[in-house]
């Protein structure tokens, strides 16, 4: 089939390199999921080895991802991620429930979250810090940060992701080395292969796409990247496969350093592993490079999701002003919008009750997006630069991966599930009623 151009329409500027891109996705990744989920997964799988095969089988799922996401974003280098995707691919409502969803679930939700929990680590290290105050004034600094200059926003953003990084591989390496007498072997004695089968595998995995989530970050930012067919598939890839080594790694020191069972139910499980090995001291230690790791998630949000934002605006007269941007090149009323919501969700924001919601519904619209390759390539046909490696084996695996973890959370999660569906319906009616807007 005779290769086709894909409609691709911007109008920003290419000012953030492949570092910015790369360390966008590893920062949105490396949020609270990493922090939290374990706990919550030992709670209903206590086997640890079959817990380690979840965080093995999410990272997979997410490169397969990222390696189909990286062929649409060169083929489409447009800002906007999904919404840009499928509204090509698709139907231009498709898209639109896909940026209400990154707005409502995508975006502003777990900026809330992460601000929430960044502002309640920093107070076990300084106890008289208000939390709901903290927390609304970190997301209002990086928004305004993020708003002023877009070439500004991506070197700090550069900057503590690297120390991001380098603090993780260091607790890692130090719990290792400080515990050997504490150490436990992983067992495989108790360990079934039925139990990856098992309907708690299923909504396990949910838990962990949603620590994995963000391995998509540089597709929201495509429009605004250099040399996007080089630099999107570099930081896709790339992120995804430092983030997949660095989670496993963290998941074998939590098991290892203390008895997996000790971990059941735990909600803090990077704070009580590093008070088991470190005594006091490290728990306080271990807060404050969680803070730091957590200010790097919050400001990538920041960055990311107004992206989506700003390209509806350019497609929607009823939005228009979402694409308005400051003189450094920012969509300042995009992100200021999201800061808004974000800082009314703060007031009411319960971690454990969005999560699966979260989760859910992110799977749906990466699914479908993913699906998008196919159609892709149906239109327009196999392109001569960047193409899906291991096509159409890679989307085939992340799609009936994915289709078995919602398949799964309908019937076990319902409650999450219909909230899930009620705010896809919810965008759906707010488009329709768009179109007969001036």
């Amino acid at each position: 089939m005779k290769q086709q151009p894909v409609k691709n329409i911007h109008n920003s500027k290419r000012v953030l390199g492949s570092t910015t891109a790369l360390s966008v996705v590893i920062a949105n990744m490396i949020g609270t999921g990493i922090f939290t989920t374990t706990g919550f997964l030992i709670a209903d799988i206590p086997n640890p080895v079959t817990i380690l095969i979840a965080w093995l089988i999410g990272g997979l799922v997410a490169l397969c991802g990222a390696l189909t996401y990286a062929e649409l974003g060169v083929r489409m280098p447009r800002s906007g991620g999904e919404y840009h995707y499928l509204t090509q691919l698709f139907h231009p409502a498709v898209g639109f429930v896909a940026a209400w969803v990154s707005l409502v679930v995508g975006f502003a939700a777990p900026v809330a979250a992460v601000a929430v929990a960044f502002s309640e680590y920093l107070r076990s290290v300084f106890s008289n810090i208000p939390v709901i105050p903290v927390a609304l004034a970190a997301v209002l600094s990086f928004s305004l940060l993020h708003l002023w200059n877009v070439k500004l926003g991506g070197r700090v953003q550069n900057i503590i992701t690297l120390l991001k990084v380098v603090l993780l591989t260091a607790l890692i390496a130090g719990g290792i080395i400080m515990a050997p007498e504490s150490s436990h072997s992983l067992s495989l004695a108790d360990f079934s292969t039925t139990s990856l089968f098992s309907p708690a595998f299923a909504t396990g995995l949910i838990f962990v796409m949603y620590a994995y989530s963000g391995w998509n970050a540089a597709a929201y930012l495509g429009g605004e990247i250099k040399n996007p067919s080089r630099s999107l598939p570099a930081a896709l890839i790339g992120g995804t496969l430092v983030v997949t080594m660095l989670y496993l790694a963290l998941n074998f020191f939590y098991m290892t350093a203390v008895p997996p069972e000790a971990l059941a139910g735990k909600v803090e499980v990077g704070h009580y592993v590093a008070e088991a090995i470190f005594d006091s001291q490290g728990g306080v230690l271990i807060s404050l490079l969680l803070t730091i790791l957590l200010m790097s998630t919050l400001s990538s949000m920041v960055m990311a999701g107004p992206r989506v934002y700003q390209v509806v605006g350019e497609d929607y007269p009823l939005f228009r002003k979402l694409s308005r941007k400051s003189k450094g090149g920012a969509p300042y009323v995009a992100i200021l919008l999201q800061m808004g919501i974000a800082m009314v969700l703060i007031l009411t924001f319960t971690f454990e009750t969005i999560l699966v919601y979260v989760g859910f519904t992110l799977s749906l619209f990466a699914a479908l997006t993913v699906a998008g390759v196919f159609v892709l390539r149906m239109k327009h046909g196999r392109t001569s630069g960047y193409s899906t490696w291991g096509y159409p084996l890679t989307p085939v695996i992340f799609l009936l991966i994915m289709g078995w973890m919602v398949a799964h959370t309908l019937f076990t999660k319902p409650l999450a599930s219909i909230v899930g569906l009620t705010t896809l319906a919810a965008g759906l009616l707010i488009y329709y009623l768009s179109r007969h807007k001036k």
